[in-house]
């Protein structure tokens, strides 16, 4: 993570990593003696692919789920599989560091997650399985920098709100060219919603998933768009899950439509969901739900360059306010007490230059009301007013705070406001909210600027506004961060030309952002 360019990786990204190695250096695993008893399974197990997460500066996450047949529960025989991985310090595999054995078990769909540790810091590794007889492609990850150091660099992608049948997953194939160090998924990884027969491809399935098989039938069509699983294969992902990864809306445990769906049969789409979600994601043992439950706000460390702290916005939340008296209430929670003192206590006693902030839903204001008055988004940090408030008031004593953040399928940059009441408040930090992988497909600009231009100076924080789809990618030093909003020209077709649509920087002790 500190260099400019690193050649072993761009060799990886050039010969291809999806076969490399995979036949001619099946001996450089375990001994022959450990494969003796090995029971045949279906062809293509892994046809998931390959993934690693949350980099530590001596461990990282490893995934696969072995899947046979995906879009049909997983086809896997009903038992439990040993599963051999190898990490190796190069791309053929004759350095390995770090291998083993581990479990691929029904009860979870026959992912394994394999948290390797022993592994130096700031350093690229390739990674492998093998499973009855058959390879999985190789990947490549990269640890995290050493505890104590100051300088280099962290290149950082931020995605989110990828939906299948709005659009085909372009910007990952940029995103793979730009060779980031760590990939951060803010959520809407998939979307619950029924098949379409309008759009650009086909959600499988029926309807709506509730069931746990058919949130594992979702997750395995997702995981099948070449250009997400080239991304998951080549760099490291930090995830949190938002709505769609459940139900539009939710709230704690419940539901968007109440009415429509009982508190009991909700719990259980629940339980349902983050299992099935964990069972995708490349997340450590504290990641496995219980029941309705599940820990996703965690915090991860890059040296004294920056700390990520990983928020979980849909868990804890109060049910949203629906007026703006509501909005206002002192009592609405949208962390919950524990995560809130969590958050805040690693903000005041961070070591890190940069405190990067993975929040799901928007925290600047956004006024819809053109003119005098204001009209809220309730679902964000918006209906949420008091909480955000006084977190905004924490940033004043916080080193270079700045919030990475999806939903809303446009790119949103703004400064934060200590209060978005006052126009003349001091500014606290940053926010930048990443557009959509593919939700809302090819937008009408000439639409979106008619709608939005007009809302502009009722909200004079907000210094950039699109609704391209792409991502957002970060250049992060100890002098500043340099932002790139790159966005692709289709999501309609499997290919398409990117671009840089704007550049901005972050000044280190400047809170705030402004274009390049």
């Amino acid at each position: 993570m500190t260099g400019a360019v690193r050649p072993d990786r761009r060799r990886v990204l050039t010969a291809g990593a999806a076969v490399l190695g995979a036949a001619a250096s099946a001996q450089l695993w375990l001994p022959a003696t450990a494969h003796a008893a090995e029971a045949k399974l279906p062809d293509g197990v892994f046809s998931l692919g390959v993934a690693s997460g949350d980099p530590l500066p001596d461990g990282i996450v490893l995934w696969t789920r072995l899947a046979p047949d995906p879009l049909n529960g997983g086809g896997m025989p009903d038992r439990t599989v040993a599963v051999e991985w190898q990490v190796a310090r190069d791309a053929r595999f004759r350095k390995v560091v770090r291998r083993g054995v581990a479990p691929a078990r029904r009860a979870y769909g026959h992912s394994v997650h394999v948290d390797v540790r022993g592994l130096r810091p700031d350093t690229a590794y390739w990674f492998r399985f093998r499973a009855g007889g058959q390879l999985s492609r190789v990947g490549r990850t990269r640890t995290a920098p050493a505890p104590h150091s100051f300088g280099g660099r962290l290149k950082v992608a931020l995605a989110s709100c990828q939906n299948w049948q709005h659009g085909y997953f372009t910007p990952y194939a940029d995103m793979l060219r730009q060779d980031p160090d760590v990939v951060v998924f803010v959520g809407d990884y998939i979307y619950e919603s029924t098949p379409s027969a309008t759009g650009v491809r086909r959600h499988e399935g029926t309807g709506e998933p509730y069931s746990l098989t058919q949130y594992r039938n979702r997750y395995a069509q997702y995981r099948s768009d070449p250009d997400l699983a080239e991304m998951h294969a080549n760099a490291p992902f930090v995830v949190t899950f938002d709505d769609h990864e459940v139900d539009n809306d939710f709230a704690g445990q419940i539901p968007q439509d109440p009415d429509k769906q009982a508190h009991d049969p909700f719990v259980a789409r629940l339980t349902a969901a983050y299992q099935a979600y964990y069972e995708h994601m490349p997340v450590r043992a504290t990641a496995v739900p219980n029941g309705p439950h599940i820990r996703m706000h965690r915090r991860l460390d890059f040296g004294r360059l920056a700390r990520l702290n990983v928020l979980d916005t849909r868990q804890y939340r109060s049910d949203q306010a629906t007026t703006q008296e509501g909005a206002q209430d002192p009592t609405l929670t949208m962390l919950g007490a524990a995560q809130k003192r969590w958050l805040v206590d690693g903000l005041r006693h961070s070591p890190a230059r940069w405190n990067l902030i993975a929040s799901q839903v928007m925290m600047a204001e956004t006024d819809l009301q053109v003119g005098e008055g204001k009209l809220w988004y309730y679902d964000a940090w918006d209906g949420y007013q008091a909480e955000r408030n006084a977190l905004l008031q924490e940033f004043r004593r916080v080193s270079n705070p700045v919030v990475l953040t999806g939903d809303r399928h446009l790119t949103m940059i703004s400064d934060l406001k200590a209060d978005f009441a006052d126009p003349r408040s001091a500014v606290v930090g940053a926010e930048f909210v990443g557009t959509s992988i593919s939700s809302n497909g090819d937008q009408d600009q000439a639409a979106f600027r008619a709608q939005w231009d007009p809302r502009r100076a009722d909200n004079p924080h907000w210094k950039l506004l699109d609704a391209h789809r792409g991502y957002h990618l970060f250049d992060i030093r100890r002098d500043g961060i340099d932002a790139r909003v790159r966005v692709v020209d289709t999501v309609l077709r499997p290919r398409a030309t990117p671009r840089t649509l704007a550049a901005l920087r972050v000044e280190a002790g400047r809170p705030g952002v402004h274009l390049a």
